[in-house]
């Protein structure tokens, strides 16, 4: 019979533990972050809301948001720019999609406090003057939108594309767009709108 863990002259687990000292390595291993940060000569920030500047479609937003925050819910939630839609919010389907410096990235996985001092561009500031981006307006003729969850992410893909490949090939469409989906199936509509789209100047 296997000896209760309290029993005198036993090494229980509860005895073992405080021998092995657990609870200083368990204090060295989870460093307060505050003194992590200092070694890198980082500022701690949050977790509370801190002052954020993001340079959006060309104009400055100041927004008051937790670091947590991502760049879809500060400009969706605080900054009322709700073009892009939160479809998947796990950075899989491609609805979010935004530029920033030129790149696409998948706004709901992306820290909005991590693009400052970048330029960031989403659907919503594409038209200009009344007039609909070259790539908007051949998703109309086309017909490449059903539902519309996805179109938004579609469009600024395209434009990414379009900007980095002026006249792309078939297997440039393909891979340019491979990060964004379509439920609804219309991808061959999209595929015509985007090959149609000539000479887009970088915004």
């Amino acid at each position: 019979m296997a000896p209760k863990d309290d029993a005198p002259g036993t090494l229980s687990r509860r005895n073992f533990l405080k021998s092995t000292g657990v609870a200083s390595i368990a204090a060295t291993v989870i460093a307060p972050a505050a003194g992590l940060a200092a070694q890198d000569g980082v500022k701690e920030v949050g977790p509370g809301e801190v002052a954020v500047r993001l340079n959006v479609n060309g104009r400055a937003l100041d927004l008051m948001i937790e670091p947590r925050v991502t760049l879809l819910d500060a400009l969706r939630m605080r900054a009322d720019l709700t073009g892009n839609k939160r479809v998947c919010d796990r950075g899989t389907c491609g609805a979010c999609t935004m530029l920033v410096d030129g790149r696409t990235v998948y706004a709901c996985s992306t820290l909005a406090i991590d693009v400052q001092g970048k330029q960031i561009r989403n659907v919503d500031g594409l038209a200009r003057n009344g007039q609909l981006h070259p790539v908007q307006q051949a998703f109309c003729e086309k017909d490449a939108l059903m539902c519309g969850f996805c179109t938004p992410g579609f469009v600024m893909a395209s434009v990414g594309l379009l900007e980095k490949h002026p006249n792309p090939t078939a297997e440039q469409i393909k891979k340019g767009l491979d990060g964004n989906i379509c439920r609804c199936g219309t991808f061959n509509r999209i595929f015509e709108a985007v090959s149609s789209v000539k000479g887009v100047s970088r915004g």
